[in-house]
């Protein structure tokens, strides 16, 4: 999936415009793995839950898990936008609250894995926001070789997070994770060049595009963790 998702995104043709374009379909198909792959794996973890004496649990954590995943994705796209508005003090403000979000989502796993793994996948979670900053900034000064740049942390990042959970729980299958959070970094370079091209429709579509994802990744960690403590959660 990482040579999909990642050469052809940034080898296999040397114009941005061309990266950017492989990026999304990369997206585009790590989403579609994401649900149809392996029995679809997002159905697939829901016929595990429904499964298990935890359902009640699994359905109210996912619910804060989406919220908190959403939260994300709303935060980042006011830096975005305040950024590209010349708004330094609502984009610092936005900021903030991205920091936060990240905080939360990282507290969210400590109950289960603890301390040591919350402030783990905090430090993943900054590296994440970092690169998406990295592509901003990177977009606003029109640089595309730092714009490639940022692409390789991204999507070095994304391996990161995907082997930490993966390997925390064998409920969320690396392959899988990996895509889904390829396909995450590609919708915030797709939103990030939208906003800056001023293509408000196209962005709008891939705002929608990102929560629905939003909501699969938090679905299935959610429901990952209620079967691997399911005699905890009981």
């Amino acid at each position: 999936m990482k040579s999909v998702a990642l050469k052809h995104a940034y080898l296999a043709n040397s114009t941005l415009a061309g990266t950017l374009v492989r990026f999304a379909m990369a997206a585009s198909i790590a989403v579609a793995f994401l649900y149809a792959a392996l029995p679809a794996h997002a159905q697939y973890m829901q016929h595990l839950v429904a499964q298990t004496p935890a359902q009640a649990h699994g359905a109210e954590d996912s619910a804060v898990q989406r919220d908190l995943w959403v939260g994300h994705i709303f935060w980042v796209r006011n830096v975005v936008s305040d950024t590209l508005a010349g708004n330094k003090q609502a984009a610092a403000v936005a900021e903030k609250q991205v920091v936060a979000n990240a905080r939360a989502i990282a507290a969210s796993i400590e109950p289960f894995y603890g301390k040591a793994a919350s402030d783990k996948l905090f430090g993943l979670l900054a590296g994440h926001y970092g690169a998406v900053k990295q592509h901003l900034e990177a977009t606003v000064a029109g640089s595309k070789a730092k714009q490639e740049a940022a692409v390789k942390s991204l999507t070095a990042n994304a391996t990161e997070i995907a082997r930490f959970l993966s390997t925390a729980n064998p409920n969320l299958p690396f392959d899988t994770l990996n895509g889904a959070l390829l396909a995450h970094g590609g919708h915030h370079i797709q939103q990030n060049q939208q906003l800056k091209a001023k293509e408000y429709m196209q962005e709008a579509q891939t705002w929608e595009a990102m929560k629905n994802h939003m909501y699969v990744i938090a679905d299935t960690l959610s429901k990952a963790i209620a079967k691997q403590f399911a005699a905890k959660l009981s």
